[in-house]
């Protein structure tokens, strides 16, 4: 059973913004709604259950992997040539569906915020254990909207900030700096971390998610000055991220076997910081129909997303008995239906055909080989203790502050890996570090972030050239990432935005 059953609302629906609206929106009653704990607590499921839609979730996951420069797919055309690996994964992003749904997706989700955030009364002195529900709601409301602004600035840039419900006569939205965005984002996650009480218990984000989210958003400011706060600095910066991220150290811990994280089994463990709640009767969740592979399980089966060969070779190379292989790369199994043997690349070594060239991403895959349901029931993590120890150990090798190797050592000592590549000079740790988060978390919603956060020289360097130039690198099953500036750090406003907002063209 889940620890946190998703609840769809009959009385609120999606909120959703100005390519969506073609009549006035019907509001609730704050008085008659938002004054009860119980359709509050309503209310804040309704925002979970928001991220979990087919636009904010498959759609969000596939739109972010392919932006990564990590991944190819065999969606829409099982070859080098289809339309995903020549747009969005060859990072020559146009208009794609995928992409734009992840937009409308999250849009919609900080409506759900939206109307809680402006109708529901906190308390600054607590004396009930509603008013501290009352809080803790609040809490989250502005905690997801502030993570739903981070994901879409990233992505973005400057787009429209929507901090009111719309109406009939406040339909458009003119676009915001960036800079405008995280210091909104930097403001709501803030409030999140002084509302947030952990009154719902398991399966809700405690207010250490928020500490881990700011503590993103100053890493991201500190190797960013256009969008750094006047009279800030890049160390002022790094020096914030390690405070934020500090207070949740210790509040977590890593589980034993690193590829239990990515079972129904083992949902919401001690590693786990943010993690959405997924049930297949509720949620009607395909993340397992489309990331497993070709007849791994007896039915419905897509397998949308496979690592770049070059990728699984950096990794393997790095830490040859790495248990986190297992548990991230499929590329040798049985058929589910006939027992027949499947081999990928590496296990299949000739890698003269696309739909053998790559390794499948292992972790959204669903692990019950019987299964033949269209929709399943694993939970997805979007933050978990590992990755803040990595972001710890990063941030600490930039302060210089004689901390980084000892947490990067608690990730490596998990999975019985030696620290030896951060054994040098600054330079080599943040070399070490930035290819740390590519081994543990790849595929689960930061690559594209990463790879970008520290300039395009270096997004350039280290992932664009580096499989470019790979020396397994084939035009017939590889693709040809772009080295234009202008098409790889930011993808363009949807047209449906576009075509409907009367404030953006």
């Amino acid at each position: 059973m889940k620890n946190f059953k998703i609840i769809l609302l009959t009385i609120i629906a999606t909120l959703v913004y100005s390519c969506d609206i073609d009549e006035d929106p019907i509001f609730l009653d704050p008085s008659a709604t938002y004054s009860d704990i119980s359709i509050a607590s309503g209310a804040l499921d309704g925002i979970y259950q928001g991220l979990t839609t087919y636009n904010s979730m498959e759609q969000r996951i596939f739109a972010i992997n392919g932006f990564s420069g990590f991944f190819t797919t065999g969606k829409q055309g099982n070859n080098i040539n289809n339309v995903n690996n020549q747009n969005l994964f060859s990072l020559k992003p146009a208009y794609d569906r995928d992409s734009e749904n992840t937009w409308r997706g999250i849009y919609s989700v900080i409506g759900r915020c939206n109307g809680a955030i402006n109708n529901i009364t906190t308390f600054e002195s607590t004396t009930s254990d509603t008013e501290l529900r009352f809080n803790d709601i609040s809490g989250q409301s502005y905690f997801v909207r502030a993570w739903s602004y981070f994901s879409l600035v990233r992505l973005w840039g400057d787009i429209p900030l929507w901090l009111t419900l719309p109406d009939s006569d406040n339909l458009s939205k003119a676009k915001s700096s960036a800079k405008e965005v995280y210091a909104q984002i930097i403001e709501d996650a803030q409030t999140a971390t002084s509302l947030m009480n952990g009154s719902f218990g398991a399966g809700y984000p405690k207010k250490f998610a928020s500490n881990m989210l700011l503590a993103k958003v100053y890493m991201t400011l500190a190797t960013n000055p256009d969008l750094q706060a006047d009279g800030m600095t890049e160390s002022d910066y790094w020096q914030m991220a390690y405070d934020q991220a500090n207070i949740a150290y210790g509040q977590y811990s890593l589980v034993s076997d690193y590829s239990s994280l990515f079972t129904d089994e083992f949902e919401n463990s001690s590693e786990s910081i943010f993690e959405l709640q997924v049930s297949q009767q509720a949620a009607n969740s395909q993340m397992g129909r489309n990331y497993t592979p070709w007849k791994y399980k007896l039915g419905n089966h897509f397998g949308w997303l496979r690592v770049s060969a070059d990728v699984f070779l950096d990794h393997q190379s790095t830490y040859p008995d790495d248990p986190r292989l297992i548990g991230t790369y499929l590329y040798d199994y049985v058929r589910a239906d006939t027992g027949g043997p499947v081999k990928v690349y590496p296990a299949f070594a000739n890698r003269a055909t696309f739909p053998k060239a790559h390794p499948f991403l292992f972790k959204f895959t669903e692990k019950d080989p019987t299964h033949n349901n269209q929709f399943g029931d694993q939970n997805v993590i979007i933050y978990r203790y590992a990755e803040l120890l990595i972001m710890l150990a990063e941030i600490s090798n930039e302060l210089q502050n004689g901390q980084q190797l000892g947490f990067i050592t608690e990730v490596l000592d998990r999975v019985g890996m030696s620290n030896d590549a951060y054994l040098g000079d600054q330079a080599t740790f943040r070399d070490a570090i930035m290819n740390e988060y590519r081994f543990e978390v790849l595929g689960e919603g930061e690559d594209a972030h990463n790879n970008r956060r520290r300039g395009f020289d270096y997004f350039l360097t280290h992932t664009i050239n580096k499989h470019n130039n790979n020396p397994i690198f084939s035009a017939n099953v590889d693709i040809q990432l772009s080295t234009d500036p202008a098409q790889v750090m930011q993808l363009p406003i949807p047209l449906s935005e576009i075509n409907s907002n009367d404030l953006i063209d």
